[in-house]
């Protein structure tokens, strides 16, 4: 008998069919015993007038009959006939896969996280991780964007600073990328519009709900542009296209975090960088430290007077200072302290940077001596912005992070099948 998937029981009442999966929930009762079986599909419950042998976690083949019952999930049942177990369990599980709350330690979660993941909870997060992905892919397709994949091992730290993971290349030093910005940047003078869905690693030892050490980061890069805003255009844009399919499609995983996907709204406000460190401080009495941007509390705080005054879950940040941008960033034309730089907050976390980037080579030479920065190592980079590249701009989305936002997590670690951070290199 070939096999049935549980999404597809609804069409076979009366039919024998034979599923397999997993064992979730075993339970008996008055000389039945039920057991809910889930496949990659959902779950379904099946009910033995014996002890069906099945105990929680066996993977199982169940052969019985497809009944219609409206109390049951689906308003389907199957009443079991045959239960093969074809793999079990050498030891007890180390926690209850049945119960609807894991309530699981920050160590057990992720030293047992290749069975915490089988939890229905928990595949709910890289269900809507896999649709945001999907999403992403599709939308940028639409928008008139080509997909590229970057080098991930570079001659030159990408971003510069102290945040990069040396490695030995053979009989040369090397770095994990940073990001992709150097070769999205030249692929967009190739297609114009470039996206990529890849790997970035930050050397960052931070002890926090918001920073792992190796991350997927949805970049896009834009040619032709006019000014940032361009580009903040079209990201707000997408955002809404994606944000709009992964409600439709992943409603029943929202659901199970009692939340719904934010509205993107036509146009997300625009406050700047410098305004919002005003504004913070006189209406909610929190003063942001000199020599920072803006901070994780100023960062919730701004996402509260977007809700406040805008109604939206989203808002840009614009004009970042000079010092604190890397050398690609063109700086602002009406003040050169400024940058044409901006970080896109959900719910009052950032989930987006990006900016204008400089396409001249005299500028962006300046702007390198002006920084400290040595050409070393990206020649290949710099060299070609000696043939013609247009103006030009993008970002970089933190994927994990955005899937924090959405379904409200409480850490970036939960939306990360296996993360990686300072203390963390196994499982």
């Amino acid at each position: 008998m070939e096999r049935t998937l549980v999404n597809e029981i609804s069409g076979k009442p009366g039919e024998k069919v034979l599923i397999k999966g997993r064992a979730m929930v075993v339970r008996k009762l008055g000389g039945l015993s039920f057991v809910v079986v889930q496949d990659r599909s959902g779950s379904i419950q099946v009910v033995f007038e014996k002890d069906s042998g099945i105990k929680v976690g066996d993977a199982v083949e169940i052969t019985g009959e497809v009944k219609k019952d409206e109390r049951a999930k689906g308003s389907f049942e199957i009443a079991g006939e045959k239960a093969e177990v074809i793999a079990n369990n050498v030891e007890d599980l180390p926690f209850d896969l049945a119960r609807n709350e894991l309530n699981l330690t920050v160590d057990n979660l992720y030293d047992f996280r290749p069975l915490s993941l089988r939890h229905p909870k928990i595949q709910a997060i890289f269900k809507i991780y896999d649709l945001l992905l999907k999403g992403y892919e599709e939308v940028m397709r639409e928008e008139g964007f080509t997909e590229i994949k970057t080098p991930k091992i570079l001659e030159a730290a990408t971003e510069g600073g102290a945040n990069f993971f040396q490695i030995k290349y053979f009989d040369k030093k090397a770095y994990l990328a940073q990001s992709p910005q150097f070769y999205k940047q030249i692929m967009a003078g190739v297609f114009e519009r470039v996206f990529e869905i890849g790997t970035a690693f930050r050397a960052e030892p931070h002890f926090t709900t918001r920073h792992v050490n190796e991350y997927t980061s949805l970049d896009a890069e834009i040619a032709f542009i006019k000014d940032f805003y361009d580009v903040c255009r079209i990201l707000n844009k997408v955002l809404g296209k994606i944000f709009r399919k992964v409600g439709e499609e992943g409603a029943e995983y929202l659901k199970l975090y009692n939340t719904q996907m934010p509205e993107v709204p036509e146009e997300i406000p625009y406050v700047k960088l410098a305004d919002i460190k005003k504004i913070i401080e006189k209406k909610y009495n929190y003063k942001i430290s000199e020599g920072t941007d803006i901070d994780p509390e100023g960062e919730r705080l701004a996402g509260r007077y977007a809700k406040e005054e805008f109604n939206s879950d989203f808002i840009f940040l614009t004009h970042y200072p000079w010092s604190d941008k890397p050398f690609y960033t063109m700086p602002s034309p009406e003040n050169p302290e400024e940058t044409c730089g901006f970080d896109l907050l959900l719910r009052g976390m950032e989930i987006v940077t990006g900016s204008q980037r400089i396409h001249l080579y005299k500028m962006l030479m300046e702007n390198m001596k002006r920084k400290g920065v040595k050409p070393d190592g990206m020649e290949f980079y710099l060299n070609i912005f000696k043939f013609a590249m247009p103006p030009h701009g993008g970002w970089g989305m933190g994927s994990e992070r955005l899937v924090q936002q959405i379904l409200r997590l409480k850490s970036v670690k939960e939306a990360v099948l296996f993360p990686r951070d300072v203390k963390r290199l196994s499982p």
